[in-house]
């Protein structure tokens, strides 16, 4: 019943927004390996000439306190498109109008079910478009699995690449200049000569190590530029953080439908707000670390931060992720490369036959290694 309410949604706008092939008619996708709008069937490259890259021309950081008194903003796709969730993971995942979905992208669940959004969506200011190919992505999974030495075999001998899938992932970035008024005791080490008893009853002195705190304080200005802060639900968080940075200041370019052609697109759950909240702590943490760094001596205690934060602005991106989800047992794995770098993360299972083995293996060695060394 969930599938068949998201075919319908997809049967319902099918042959809305399309961009057919010139040359047989057939839905041109975005190609990772030749940078340009190509038929997946007779190879066709249409005429489109993307925009260039640099963060110029149509990228535009907005207000981020204009935005969150006043939610009305440029909304939409720029095409058709509609939206299935998982009933498994909460992904929402958007896919454009000739596609049907039948499974979920991040976990594999059928359990999906067409989605009304409560609002439409803010529409992305910039794209990260993929330029790893699906080829380079195939061949380096393969090698990850290989070298995974305490993988079950029969998972590395399967190399799970045919549930490899190219998504696009919401984030947000922040820009902010922040000033900081910090203070705090600084700690400066000094020795102190100490005489105690021994074991045997002698005395003996030792340097003892003790600390003088005074207090202090300074000032710290910092910009922070494109703050990454993921919106989405559908990948690990720990996965993403491994294969950024997503190199969202020199390589990203306008937002045009054309670049999800053919791609599926998750639809953030994290939104400004949230973001926004996310995105400053995120900033506190690092003005934290600045400042600490300022705090003379050898340590410190008692840091306490007065933080300003001006010029304030977003932007809403998407960026590129090859995603490779599985089940082995009964919990979810989830592998993931970075679509315009190819930094690669993932998790596996352990088989805990050859850690077994592994580990009486090492303590033969070492039993070894005593007896001839004892000899």
């Amino acid at each position: 019943m969930a599938v068949e309410a998201a075919a319908q949604a997809g049967e319902a706008t099918q042959a809305i927004g399309r961009q057919p092939c010139p040359a047989c008619g057939a839905d041109l996708e975005w190609s990772a390996s030749r940078q340009a709008l190509v038929c997946p069937y007779c190879g066709t490259t249409a005429s489109w000439t993307p925009p260039a890259p640099g963060g110029s021309g149509g990228i535009v950081e907005r207000d981020l306190q204009a935005a969150l008194q006043d939610p009305d903003s440029r909304r939409g796709w720029g095409s058709e498109r509609y939206e299935v969730r998982c009933q498994s993971c909460h992904a929402i995942t958007v896919f454009d109008s000739a596609r049907v979905a039948q499974r979920c992208d991040f976990c594999g669940s059928p359990s999906i079910v067409a989605h009304t959004a409560l609002g439409e969506v803010i529409t992305p200011q910039g794209i990260l478009p993929f330029r790893v190919s699906e080829a380079q992505v195939r061949e380096r999974v393969r090698r990850w699995y290989a070298s995974r030495w305490f993988a079950p075999s029969k998972l590395r001998r399967a190399a799970l690449t045919d549930t490899l899938r190219g998504v696009y992932l919401p984030y947000w970035t922040f820009d902010a200049h922040a000033s900081a008024r910090w203070r705090a005791d600084a700690g400066h080490y000094y020795f102190t000569s100490e005489t105690y008893r021994s074991s045997t009853g002698q005395l003996q002195t030792r340097q003892v190590r003790r600390v003088r705190w005074m207090p202090t304080s300074g000032q710290l200005t910092h910009f922070f530029d494109d703050a990454l802060v993921p919106g989405t639900v559908g990948v690990h968080g720990v996965l993403l953080r491994r294969i950024e940075p997503f190199p969202t200041r020199a390589e990203l370019v306008p937002y045009s439908p054309e670049y999800v052609r053919g791609w599926t697109v998750e639809r953030y759950q994290i939104d400004l707000r949230q973001a926004a909240m996310l995105g400053e702590r995120q900033m506190r943490d690092r003005l934290y670390s600045l400042c600490a760094q300022r705090v003379p001596g050898d340590t410190h205690r008692n840091l306490v931060l007065d933080v300003q934060y001006q010029g304030r602005t977003f932007k809403h991106v998407l960026v590129p992720v090859w995603l490779v989800s599985y089940t082995y047992g009964r919990k979810r794995y989830q592998l993931v490369t970075n679509g315009h770098t190819g930094q690669l993360a993932g998790e596996h299972p352990y088989s805990w036959v050859k850690i077994a083995v592994a580990v009486m293996l090492l303590a033969l060695v070492v039993a070894v290694l005593i007896g001839v060394f004892g000899q």
